[in-house]
């Protein structure tokens, strides 16, 4: 063999094992970490008295049939059928073993009479309500320490209705901290699919304390201008597998969080381990987030194959002064942004505090973050970067990121401070704390 025709060869060897490697990023999946599983026994909710016209109260039929299951404790647990029609009920509590399977025309509805909403413990990595001192309400779907959940069906819809608690909060009017739609508390082995998610009071879906979560295939939609409903908020959890869905909201696609100053420094428990891939969506607010509580730490999460339209910013990595914290770790790459206020915000002066008693001394650590392959078009600010005096945020590596700005005049450059790092093949070029050729290390290991 010549060795040209050698050459060739090699040529296009390399090429197709860079398209195999490409295919792979692309069509990877962490969902394995839960396995689906099929359940034999399987219960319908009008075998409890569901009444699927919109306007009975199905809430003693969710409890009885939840009931049935928890104490019969079927091998290999039990499925929870809702054929077609809108199921009106109140909130109620999930149990291990089960699965709720959403038909094709099939919506849970959340009852808007606030009366029917209990009032739960706040959680004690957040001291206190997320909104409001002292309790707060229960989530409409609810679980704590379970284990082997699924909640599933044919794009079936679990609706919040929850206009009437965002105009509570307008009119600050609420006693309590609102309400999620989905809050999944100390569980494991939780699988969410094929299920839209719409007008939650406040966060979506929230597994908190958990470990070994699949949230795929959903669909989560809230109008823009709806206060605080956040996407998806993996909060001091850890194997967490968010793919394949869409997002539209009016707060952070998704968050990972990990408590609340003092609250969170005490309980200490990260979130890690999350992954984040496929994503499309649009907010005001964030599409990939971290924090900005995060008193917990966060660690090692990836956020790939990101697609945003119409947002605030695209990614926002926040904390404050008083969270204390590790965040590190943090990768993600592959994201096309089309018209943001910002491109990529990594913040030291972002979020509230839940009461006076925070420790101002607790200076959180932000170091170890990779933003890579980042294309923008239509965006007003690529950057802006402000670490903390005492603690300044290092190990930033920014490589191959191009944003271009919106028309008009109101485009505007990089703003950093307190920040070490390293760029590379980044346009707009961003600020000198970040184009040193001594802190290019920062980057060696994203080529």
């Amino acid at each position: 063999m010549h060795c040209f025709d050698y050459s060739i060869l090699l040529c296009i060897g390399v090429i197709l094992l860079l398209s195999i490697n490409y295919a792979n990023a692309e069509w990877a999946t962490c969902s394995w970490i839960v396995p689906m599983r099929y359940r034999y026994d399987k219960i319908s909710i009008t075998d409890f008295g569901g009444v699927g016209d919109g306007v009975t109260l199905n809430t003693k039929a969710f409890r009885a049939a939840i009931y049935r299951i928890q104490h019969l404790r079927r091998r290999g647990g039990t499925l929870l059928y809702i054929p077609p029609g809108e199921y009106l009920t109140g909130p109620f509590n999930l149990t291990s073993h089960m699965t709720l399977y959403l038909a094709r025309g099939a919506v849970i509805k959340a009852t808007m009479d606030t009366e029917q909403w209990p009032l739960i413990p706040p959680l004690p990595s957040y001291g206190r309500g997320r909104e409001r001192p002292g309790g707060r309400y229960m989530s409409f779907i609810h679980g704590d320490g379970l284990h082997d959940v699924i909640i599933t069906g044919e794009n079936g819809t679990i609706d919040g209705q929850g206009g009437v608690w965002w105009n509570m909060w307008r009119q600050r009017t609420l006693k309590f901290t609102r309400p999620n739609l989905i809050e999944l508390m100390n569980s494991r082995g939780v699988i969410i699919s094929n299920v839209i998610f719409k007008n939650s009071p406040f966060w979506n879906i929230h597994p908190v304390y958990c470990s070994n979560v699949v949230i795929r295939y959903v669909t989560i939609l809230a109008p823009a201008d709806s206060p605080n409903t956040d996407g998806i908020d993996p909060d001091s959890s850890s194997h967490v597998c968010i793919e394949d869905s869409y997002i539209s909201t009016g707060d952070d696609l998704v968050a990972v969080k990990s408590g609340w100053d003092e609250y969170g420094i005490a309980y200490g428990r990260p979130s890690h381990g999350i992954t984040i891939r496929r994503v499309t969506g649009s907010s005001p607010f964030a599409g990939i987030a971290v924090g900005s509580e995060t008193s917990g730490g966060v660690e090692d999460v990836l956020a790939e194959h990101i697609n945003l339209f119409n947002m605030g910013v695209g990614i926002h990595l926040k904390t404050n002064i008083g969270r204390g914290g590790v965040i590190r770790n943090i990768t993600v790459s592959n994201v096309y942004m089309e018209n943001a206020r910002k491109g990529i915000k990594i913040s030291g002066d972002v979020g509230d505090h839940p009461d006076e008693y925070y420790n101002r001394n607790a200076l959180p650590v932000l170091k170890d973050v990779v933003i890579k392959n980042i294309w923008g078009e239509g965006v007003q600010q690529p950057g802006l970067i402000h670490g903390l005096k005492n603690a300044p945020f290092t190990g930033i590596c920014l490589s191959n990121i191009h944003l271009h700005g919106a028309r008009g005049p109101r485009n505007l450059p990089w703003q950093c401070s307190d920040v070490r790092g390293a760029a590379v093949q980044v346009s707009p070029w961003p600020c000198s704390q970040l184009t040193s050729h001594q802190q290019t290390g920062a980057c060696s290991s994203s080529f």
